[in-house]
């Protein structure tokens, strides 16, 4: 792994000047314009801040753009596959595409490398606060302590993802001033350790309440019980959830608030999923957001908002005849076409069908009818469409639902991969001000917010054999939403992952929890709900996570193929990632290790036991 550290500087910029007339040597002296070394560049508080803000920056991209990484995190997992069939490359058949060698950082292939090389990019920010921190003269012990802790955040969060993505990885824990070509992996217990420590002296001195976007204590908290659940610390894991739930600051919502509260046909999850509430001082359930407003201006690799609705939305402007015969849809907007009548590319989006729902994520979890996440008008169904082609007005279906089939039976959906599956539309619809097809405009996200807090907890004390008080927990989410509570008898890891998949799509790093929990059942050997039994020497053969994608995700485990002919392909070795190749070959003074079912696994040393203090 080749990692040159470029600090966020202007270096010295000389002036020589001479002339014609004068030939003194003061004037061949060089002469300083500006001076911004590390050294008095980081060494105020603001110079720091400043730093802190790129690591903001930095995990912002993660929900945003086209082809967001995200979108890699669900597709490898049974909440949602890559929808695009009308060309190779996206990642469909994994057991091909998915090498060290492949195209790993494109929007139209996958974004493994993204996280791999973004996340080294955070861990660079922080650990420039964290090697000048002693640089400024401080107001008070606090305020320097606040900003450390902020640091340790930002670098714990990317390796608890790496860890979580490629297992053992190397380590950089502190400023990098010139290449390094000798690294060696460590192994992702000794990582998770140190993460653990720096956590908990961050807890103590972040502050509770920040400006949007900033690290809170609620937000370390909640990371804090993430990493102490992948220790298998569970006790742990329950105090450092209990410091968030009962910190007397947060609390689920559970009326309604914000823009739209005066509107009787939604709800307090319609509220909670609103652009301008997220960060409101009235939503005491956020924890930890990204920040993305109308007219921001970014320097980044994404422009033009969070593309929910281009990214995730079914591709319905296409492939969908009415039962007459004639293209049923159009995506012409009421301001541009006045002939249109259903102007639904504005109120839905112009999706494109990336990250395609499974029939699992789509149906089969929503079995309660109470329940607010999947009620009309929340929750999107392709018979909530209307045939709104306006060159068509003739054809007796103009006007009325979208139908799969005709009377007769025949299909009327050409892809019904990319084109006909249901939708969260309480959470992907974002109004589009700024692109000339709606996108997905922009807005601020949750990274962190209490109700997975809750379900944290209920792991915790599921691992633990404590299901009543892991019931508890599930049924504050759960009757937050209209449903029915559950009991301790109907708890085990996948009516949790059934709880995530409802509350957190396109929230949470779906891929990174599944293979956490799929290392505890390897760990502690404890029988999952599907009767087997797992363990570390054959984790990348036999694990929890292949075994629940290909129980869940009718796409992986069924030989499906797109129309182009990709077949969706998955292997148990997937539960890791491959480290990219190009950081390997440039790492010529040590040892990167690939993860098993790799090229390269076979040239794996022993990881180090040991963080190098470099």
């Amino acid at each position: 792994m080749k990692i040159i550290y470029k600090p966020a500087i202007t270096f010295t910029v000389f002036a020589i000047v001479a002339t014609m007339a004068s030939c003194k040597k003061d004037f061949l002296t060089p002469k300083p314009l500006s001076f911004y070394t590390p050294e008095n560049t980081f060494n105020t508080p603001e110079g720091l801040q400043s730093v802190l803000i790129a690591c903001e920056r930095n995990m912002r991209y993660e929900w945003f753009g086209d082809g967001a990484p995200i979108i890699t995190q669900n597709i490898f997992s049974e909440v949602a596959i890559e929808g695009t069939t009308d060309k190779s490359g996206p990642a469909q058949n994994l057991n091909l595409q998915i090498t060290p060698t492949a195209q790993l950082n494109h929007v139209d292939f996958n974004r493994i490398g993204w996280y791999w090389y973004e996340g080294y990019k955070g861990i660079k920010y922080a650990n420039t606060v964290i090697s000048y921190i002693d640089q400024p003269k401080w107001k008070s012990d606090e305020e320097k302590n606040a900003v450390l802790g902020a640091a340790y955040f930002h670098r714990a969060y990317r390796y608890y993802m790496l860890t979580n993505e490629f297992g053992d990885v190397p380590t950089v824990m502190k400023e990098v001033t010139k290449p390094r070509l000798d690294f060696f992996s460590v192994k992702r217990e000794v990582i998770l350790q140190q993460m653990k420590k720096d956590l908990e002296f961050a807890e103590q001195w972040v502050p509770v309440k920040a400006d949007g976007g900033e690290v809170t204590k609620g937000a370390v908290s909640h990371l804090l019980t993430k990493v102490n659940l992948a220790l298998g610390l569970f006790d742990d894991a329950i105090t450092s959830a209990g410091h968030v739930i009962n910190d007397g600051v947060h609390a689920l919502m559970t009326t309604r608030f914000g823009t739209d509260a005066g509107d009787a046909s939604k709800n307090v999850i319609w509220d909670l999923h609103r652009p301008f509430n997220k960060a409101a001082a009235s939503n005491t359930e956020a924890l930890m957001l990204v920040i993305d407003r109308d007219g921001f201006i970014d320097n980044g690799d994404f422009s033009g908002g969070g593309s929910t609705m281009r990214q995730a939305v079914p591709f319905w402007i296409s492939n969908i005849n009415t039962p007459a015969g004639n293209k049923g849809t159009s995506d012409a907007l009421k301001k541009t076409q006045p002939l249109i009548d259903w102007d639904q590319a504005t109120d839905y989006g112009r999706g494109i069908g990336r990250c395609r729902g499974t029939w699992y994520s789509t149906h089969t979890i929503w079995t309660d009818p109470g329940d607010f996440r999947h009620a009309p008008g929340t929750w999107m169904r392709m018979e909530d469409l209307v045939y709104n082609n306006y060159t068509i007005k003739s054809d007796p279906f103009y006007g009325k639902p979208l139908q799969l089939y005709t009377s007769g039976g025949g299909l009327l959906c050409k892809d019904t991969i990319r084109s006909w599956y249901d939708w969260p539309h309480y959470k992907l619809y974002i109004p589009d001000n700024e692109n000339s097809r709606p996108n997905g405009g922009h807005t601020d996200w949750y990274v962190y917010r209490l109700a997975e807090t809750y379900l944290l907890r209920a792991e915790a004390y599921y691992w633990k054999g404590e299901n009543d008080l892991a019931a508890e927990d599930i049924n504050k989410v759960r009757t937050r939403a209209g449903c029915q509570p559950v009991t301790g008898a109907d708890v085990n890891i996948g009516a949790i992952l059934d709880e995530r998949a409802r509350e957190l799509y396109y929230e949470e790093p779906r891929k990174v929890e599944l293979t956490r929990i799929s290392y505890l059942f390897a760990q502690t050997g404890k029988t999952a709900y599907n009767g087997k039994t797992y363990n570390m020497a054959n984790f990348s053969k036999d694990n929890f996570f292949y075994d629940r994608i290909m129980e869940k995700n009718n796409f992986y485990n069924k030989g499906v193929k797109t129309n182009h002919g990709d077949e969706y392909t998955m292997s148990p070795y997937h539960v890791l990632w491959p480290i990219p190749q190009g950081a390997i070959n440039s790492n010529v003074e040590g040892i990167i290790n690939q993860n098993e079912g790799y090229d390269g696994f076979q040239n794996n040393v022993a990881p180090l036991t040991e963080i190098p203090t470099e």
